[in-house]
């Protein structure tokens, strides 16, 4: 699989491959920090290794497909994440019925090729490999404060359809020792 970018006539989409993964786990970091609206810094070592192993099971998993977009300098300047989320259906159902649904986890594309296409043909090449697993829905998470993201995921089609709250474990355990 190697796609190019119709508007970019120097970059195409292709798999990644283990030597991508130190520029990948570069990518996770400043989507990370461009959700929180965080100045830019190094990632402590054991967060490094933890995303860089996370990244490389995700390449010999069937159900798993990371693409990047790449200069024909070979500079990377951008990725895709998506796998296969797979749910038994528990309500109202009379015979065991198995949903699977595409969940795309992380898309970063650098700012000088924003707006350019990369992010488009990064996008078809997840949706191929979500229809050829047979998923009819995509499903993603992005910071409501994002509104960069909500403008383009609204764009294609996306719509929220509910609200998910998050909490340290510590903070849990300090409420609910306040109400004894």
């Amino acid at each position: 699989m190697t796609a190019k970018v119709k508007n970019v006539d120097q970059v195409s989409i292709r798999a990644a491959q283990d030597t991508d993964l130190p520029v990948l786990v570069d990518f996770l970091a400043k989507l990370a920090l461009h959700v929180a609206g965080s100045p830019p810094h190094t990632l402590k070592e054991k967060e490094h290794n933890r995303l860089l192993a996370t990244l490389r099971s995700s390449l010999s998993d069937p159900a798993k497909l990371i693409v990047v977009a790449q200069t024909s300098d070979e500079r990377l300047v951008g990725m895709g994440y998506l796998y296969v989320w797979r749910s038994q259906g528990i309500w109202e159902q009379t015979a065991d019925v198995e949903f699977k649904s595409g969940i795309i986890d992380d898309v970063w594309v650098e700012p000088d090729f924003r707006k350019l296409g990369v992010f488009s043909a990064i996008l078809r090449e997840l949706l191929a490999f979500a229809e050829s697993h047979n998923i009819g829905e995509l499903i993603l998470e992005y910071a409501a404060s994002n509104k960069e993201a909500a403008a383009t995921w609204a764009k294609l089609g996306f719509k929220p359809t509910g609200v998910r709250a998050a909490a340290f474990t510590a903070v849990v355990q300090e409420a609910l020792a306040k109400r004894r």
